[in-house]
């Protein structure tokens, strides 16, 4: 609800989104790195998609779970971004009631989604590395169809009250959400009511599922590193690294840019506002752009398949 001075009230229909409050005449410079970072995102995302779709030697456990990453990386692009630079050229601030609850769900659903792919990733690098004959067992499609029920459905059930309780709100204040995104507690602090279930849900789910993934990634890479130490060929230790540097990358730029933004979001007033705003907005376009180029890169098989692709389509 909105109140107006004659004490009248309206019932809130869309929020305007302002992005960065205190760069309101410069901001749709950002523009100028972002848009062809989400063009480089998803188009780098469809073609690893595309690949391991065609080449047959792709068709491995290991690549549909980078698959699912890619998808996922597809989806959290198009939910955040492209809104974003509609509010840098053409002013677009409004967004519906249930878009912006909706942009929320998919946020705070998917962003773990992709912290649990990592973990699944990791464990697919443990039993390569730390039990290789017993790989093709355990490692199967079976597993992986088995990974990704695990991977939604963790998810989907934890972090589905969060965009329900700030939707149950009452929002009597202001319609003017200063941030890019319908992030939850910067949504919920224009209700006119109690939020600190908000945002102790929040914080609660958010160390559960990406703190526990965290401390099981370590925790495995912690065992592969064990096993690595312990072969007596120089040359065999080095190729096992390889087959995890990938990852590493990928899982420390995830990790680092995450932990960054909530530590900044969290130093509130020794840190200008527009920062974490910033953070937040890279954190859905950064990742998203270079993991398909760092496996591209790294990974010899999805390089080939990239080409074997781009040579059929000429």
């Amino acid at each position: 609800m909105v109140t107006f001075p004659n004490n009248t009230a309206v019932q809130v229909t869309e929020f305007l989104m302002i992005c960065f409050p205190g760069m309101q005449d410069t901001q749709h410079w950002l523009s100028i790195p972002l848009a062809p970072l989400l063009v480089l995102a998803l188009g780098a995302n469809v073609v690893l998609l595309l690949a391991i779709q065609q080449e047959a030697s792709l068709h491995e456990p290991m690549y549909y779970l980078l698959a699912i990453l890619s998808m996922l990386d597809v989806i959290l692009c198009l939910t955040v971004i492209p809104k974003v630079l509609l509010i840098f050229w053409f002013n677009m601030k409004p967004i519906s009631f249930a878009g912006c609850f909706l942009q929320m769900f998919i946020m705070n659903t998917f962003l773990p989604m992709e912290s649990s792919t990592f973990l699944v990733m990791a464990y697919d690098r443990y039993v390569a590395i730390c039990h290789p004959l017993r790989y093709p067992s355990i490692i199967t499609e079976q597993f992986v169809i088995y990974a990704a029920i695990f991977i939604v459905f963790r998810n989907l059930l934890t972090t589905l009250p969060t965009p329900v309780l700030a939707a149950r709100l009452n929002y009597c204040a202001s319609n003017v959400v200063a941030n890019c995104i319908c992030a939850n507690i910067s949504v919920a602090r224009l209700s006119c009511e109690d939020i600190r279930l908000n945002k102790l849900y929040q914080f609660v789910s958010v160390w559960c599922l990406l703190g526990s993934d965290l401390v099981l990634i370590l925790l495995s890479y912690c065992f592969i590193l064990r096993a690595v130490m312990r072969l007596q060929s120089g040359g065999a230790a080095t190729k096992a690294l390889s087959t995890c540097g990938s990852h590493l990358i990928l899982i420390l730029f995830f990790y680092t840019l995450l932990l960054v933004f909530i530590f900044t979001n969290k130093a509130g007033t020794n840190v200008p506002p527009e920062v974490p705003i910033l953070l937040n907005v890279l954190h859905h376009l950064i990742p998203p752009a270079l993991n398909p180029i760092v496996y591209g890169v790294r990974t010899q098989e999805i390089k080939q398949g990239i080409i074997k692709l781009l040579k059929y389509q000429q």
